[in-house]
């Protein structure tokens, strides 16, 4: 048997611009200016890391919790209403499971956008279960979240694929022993040769089950 562990912004959903602001969006409503690329700093922390960075960085009276609130307001509304799956997500996520792959989620973001998220666009119940890193209680720039996954999959780790659009993530991944497949995502363009690179298979879309399944078929054996 074996298994995934997707990543939703970035890889399933096409989110990451929204992400990108969310940082920046909470603190102008303070009134206060971010430093140019804090979305690109924030990226691999999960929400309570970041908003211990922003209370530090910017000096806020707010506790954390109430950093990641705020935060959650700018992006619940999106998540509600508005995010959509990257073209192909759907359609690739059916043939993983008529070829017998079981799945699961592993974001950074919290539980009831990304659930809001996926239910809306139909793709909650390919899930056994979705992993945050706030339950988990450490970023992707630690294996553990993967490692909870792979636990409820039941897979054995080198037949396991994690599928990231961030480097950091694809990084910790890939030296924690699994399979990488790498998702293209514009908002990190920058990073794609490496991402490349570290990948045991790269994505532009997902628009080709065939490649990908021909890779996946070969893993292990």
């Amino acid at each position: 048997m074996k298994g995934v562990i997707f990543d939703i912004d970035g890889t399933l959903l096409d989110s990451m611009s929204m992400w990108d602001h969310a940082g920046e969006w909470y603190l102008a409503r303070l009134g206060i200016k971010a430093e140019p690329g804090l979305g690109r700093h924030l990226l691999p922390m999960s929400m309570e890391q970041a908003a211990g960075y922003m209370r530090e960085q910017y000096c806020l009276a707010q506790t954390e919790a109430e950093i990641v609130s705020g935060v959650e307001e700018n992006v619940s509304r999106y998540y509600r209403e508005e995010v959509l799956p990257k073209a192909g997500v759907p359609e690739f996520l059916t043939q993983l499971g008529k070829h017998g792959f079981v799945m699961a989620a592993a974001t950074s973001s919290s539980r009831k956008e990304v659930e809001a998220a996926l239910s809306r666009c139909g793709l909650k119940t390919f899930f056994r279960q979705i992993f945050t890193c706030t339950e988990v209680g450490a970023g992707k720039d630690r294996p553990d979240i993967y490692y909870e996954a792979l636990s409820c999959l039941g897979t054995e780790k080198t037949r396991t694929w994690v599928f990231e659009d961030a480097l950091h993530a694809a990084v910790t991944a890939k030296h924690a022993g699994f399979a990488v497949a790498g998702v293209y995502d514009e908002a990190s363009g920058m990073d794609q040769e490496a991402l490349k690179k570290i990948s045991d298979y790269y994505l532009k879309d997902f628009n080709d089950f065939p490649a990908f399944y021909r890779i996946a078929s070969g893993d292990g054996e």
